[in-house]
């Protein structure tokens, strides 16, 4: 597989090893507005050809398939214009800025009959696919309570480097430059964390975002630092249960943690990811009584970007698709609604291919 890389800022960097690592894949070009960062990109990944603009590389047409890692606000146009061009597609988080764009982008996905996956990371993670396993064979019983969180802690450490002189994260609190924020950014992913492992979705939800100060006036040179940089959420799923759902930069002492409780009336599942790695734990059968909890074994899984080589290979979409990435991002910009209005909202259930309907 010929691939062409498109967007070349950190995050590329990852798909670029991980490409890399894997039997018959090619990365033959690499494109980004700033002619420097894209030699540069090249440079360390061993790409023959760079280019400056997605129409010149769309253009030249030596490749196969695309991986988008492009600002958010830029998924939307390349996405659909590498669709029009033949060519499969792996697109970041969030699918677009809003659902209004990012159902477009399934639609245009549906009809291409081309492979099409978006890149929610945290499905790599082993324990919460094992997490899941257990949920739908019924080992927990009848699921009643989850609770999930994304904690980062950017805004308080420079672990991750110097966010008010670095404009990658600047950017990401800016609405004007395309970011909705934490809920835009990490909600997407714990949403689909708790969906996923629960095996089931939300149906009706309340959100409460909040800005704190991070600056004079809330500005840094160009950037309005106006995007949330918290937000908490109450769900109600499609299987009865409620849930707690939140995500915050502010959260000191966790650089990058997503944690997943599930919590039935037969026992209950704990799943934790940092970057040290992932744990399952369980207290089931007679543990319940002594509240108990013991670790479980949840193997190794396939990366995503395994899956979506595999997916090429046999010409056939997996998951997680444009569709479902656009049901997520139904819920984030209802979550805006409901901040706006103070009151809770239900999703209207959005028909996908396969006949199935998020809330």
């Amino acid at each position: 597989m010929r691939l062409l890389v498109v967007g070349t800022g950190g995050m590329a960097n990852s798909h670029a090893q991980a490409f890399a690592q894997i039997e018959g894949v090619e990365m033959v070009g690499a494109v980004d507005v700033d002619p420097k960062r894209a030699k540069g990109f090249a440079e360390k990944h061993g790409i023959a050809n760079t280019f400056t603009s997605l129409d010149d590389a769309i253009a030249w047409g030596k490749f196969d398939a695309a991986t988008n890692v492009t600002p958010d606000k830029a998924h939307h146009p390349t996405t659909l214009a590498l669709l029009a061009a033949g060519k499969h597609v792996l697109c970041e988080k969030p699918l677009a800025e809003n659902y209004a764009k990012a159902a477009e982008m399934a639609d245009a996905a549906e009809r291409s009959g081309l492979v099409t996956m978006v890149n929610l990371t945290y499905r790599n993670v082993a324990p919460l696919q094992k997490a899941r396993a257990m949920v739908l064979a019924g080992d927990v019983g009848k699921l009643r309570h989850l609770e999930a969180s994304y904690l980062q802690s950017w805004l308080v450490s420079k672990a991750w480097g110097d966010w008010a002189t670095e404009s990658q994260w600047l950017w990401r609190l800016s609405t004007k430059h395309g970011s909705n924020g934490v809920l835009g950014d990490v909600g997407i992913h714990i949403l689909d964390f708790a969906g996923y492992g629960a095996g089931t979705e939300a149906e009706r939800i309340f959100a409460r975002l909040k800005t704190f100060d991070k600056a004079p006036g809330n500005r840094i040179g160009e950037y309005d630092l106006d995007a949330n940089d918290s937000f908490v959420m109450t769900a109600e799923f499609g299987n009865g249960a409620m849930g707690v759902i939140h995500a915050s930069r502010w959260a000191t002492g966790h650089l990058n943690e997503l944690r997943l409780r599930l919590h039935g009336d037969k026992g209950a599942l704990e799943v934790v990811h940092t970057p040290d790695g992932s744990t399952l734990r369980a207290c089931l059968g007679t543990d319940v009584e002594t509240a108990t909890w013991r670790d479980v074994d949840a193997g190794t899984v396939p990366t995503n970007y395994q899956r979506f080589v595999a997916a090429v290979r046999d010409a056939k979409t997996v998951e997680p698709g444009f569709r479902h990435a656009a049901n997520l991002q139904k819920v984030l910009d209802l979550a805006m609604e409901t901040e706006a209005e103070r009151r809770e909202l239900g999703a209207v259930h959005a028909q996908r291919s396969n006949n199935h309907a998020f809330g």
